[in-house]
């Protein structure tokens, strides 16, 4: 009894020797705290992130630092969102491609897009690399509730304030996109970004644009606001910036009155305290749509989709240049602050180049394209021009069986709808 001499505690029979034990393992916890304690005091490690879970078990923050995709050992996820109608999709769809969803070959694509008869033309995303989710859906009129009209103006709106309601629906649908794909994978997207299947891309977009904590939105085109033709952020960036139908209520209780879409935009920046940042972007909007010209002060520049610079999500075309460099610099400095596209200071002189919008697309622009778009882009629209109605549904065939989610109708009555004469 002396060499193993017995204690009782709570009822429990411990000799001397488990107590020694227990005493270890007890000082053990602060044993190896008092260690990394002291490795963080001379910049060895983080404490928090040396005791914290797996990642895989962690809530998602939108303030952690997360590296670049080009340069992570482990590629964040990304989610790229598009969304409009496919009106020129057969001119940017190439460029959407090469820049954006080849440029990150890992990120998994959403397309929430209107049904209309340009939408056979999507059949293009089959060159994607990944493809999570489809949404081709017809609309359907949104109720113009008195705190929609109160919080939205239908100033500047070709559609009124239901074109406005349109378009914030289909922004917002790629959170349901998203979110579904999440929940059946269980997992959390580090990154999303979202723009519109009309913007003609002239170069990659760089990874300085995923910045942690921040909303990255182009300079230029405010109209008294925000640019809101690309956003990109982390999740919980995400989530305020394209809520935009379910925040217009907090928009009403904070205030906030007679918007358009842009300053909508801020202003539900604004109340979900988000910080933005703007960072050129070397993309455009190609427009069908005609505009004065020259621009007065409160007009709407269209650069010829040639120049060469950060377009910045400005109204643009394939076109004989009307105005370059020193024309072209003068009108646009011309031009109110805070209303239109402004930026035309980070521009060299002579890169710089306006259209005359007044008028439809020129006869021959499909040259004009071919030239700036280069031969590959230019194969691909002479190719639409010539699809055929059994092409396009073989095609939307393989994209339907490669796409994890698609909600849309069956490929024949898509390429019907938009490809009746064939």
């Amino acid at each position: 009894m002396s060499i193993q001499r017995i204690s009782t505690v709570a009822g429990i029979r411990i000799t001397n020797l488990d107590s020694s034990r227990i005493l270890f393992l007890s000082l053990t916890p602060l044993l190896l705290l008092f260690i990394a304690l002291i490795a963080y005091r001379r910049g060895i490690i983080d404490p928090f992130l040396a005791f914290s879970p797996p990642k895989s078990l962690q809530p998602f923050s939108s303030t952690e630092l997360l590296p670049p995709p080009d340069t992570a050992d482990q590629p964040p996820r990304i989610a790229i969102c598009l969304v409009g109608g496919a009106r020129r999709f057969e001119l940017t769809g190439p460029s959407i491609l090469k820049n954006l969803l080849k440029q990150y070959p890992n990120a998994d694509l959403f397309l929430n897009s209107p049904l209309d008869e340009n939408a056979y033309k999507f059949f293009l995303l089959n060159d994607a690399p990944r493809i999570a989710g489809v949404r081709i859906f017809e609309p359907e009129w949104i109720e113009e509730t008195e705190s929609r009209i109160r919080v939205l103006s239908s100033r500047n709106s070709p559609n009124g304030i239901q074109g406005l309601l349109q378009y914030f629906n289909l922004v917002e649908g790629c959170l349901s996109l998203i979110s579904a794909y999440e929940s059946r994978h269980h997992c959390t997207y580090d990154w999303i970004i979202r723009t519109r299947v009309d913007g003609f891309w002239t170069g990659p977009l760089d990874p300085s644009t995923f910045q942690p904590a921040t909303y990255v939105v182009p300079p230029g085109s405010r109209f008294g606001g925000l640019n809101d033709r690309f956003g990109s952020g982390d999740r919980l960036a995400s989530i305020a910036a394209l809520s935009r139908l379910s925040l217009i209520p907090r928009l009403d209780a904070s205030g906030y009155h007679n918007l358009n879409s842009e300053s909508a935009f801020k202003a539900q920046l604004n109340i979900s305290n988000l910080q933005v940042r703007e960072i050129p972007l070397p993309f455009c909007v190609l427009s069908d749509r005609r505009y004065d010209f020259p621009p007065g002060r409160h007009g709407v520049p269209v650069a010829s989709m040639g120049s060469v610079g950060p377009l910045n999500g400005a109204k643009c075309r394939p076109c004989t240049v009307a105005c370059g460099g020193e024309c072209a610099a003068k009108i646009v400095s011309g031009l109110i602050d805070e209303r239109s596209w402004t930026e035309w200071r980070e521009w060299r002189e002579e890169g710089l180049e306006l259209c005359n919008a007044t008028g439809d697309w020129e006869e021959g622009w499909e040259e004009v394209f071919d030239r700036v778009a280069g031969e590959e882009a230019a194969a691909k629209r002479r190719r639409m021009v010539a699809v055929e109605r059994n092409a396009c549904e073989e095609e939307f065939e393989k994209m339907r069986q490669r796409t994890e989610s698609w909600d849309a109708p069956p490929g024949e009555e898509i390429c019907r709808l938009g490809l009746r004469k064939k």
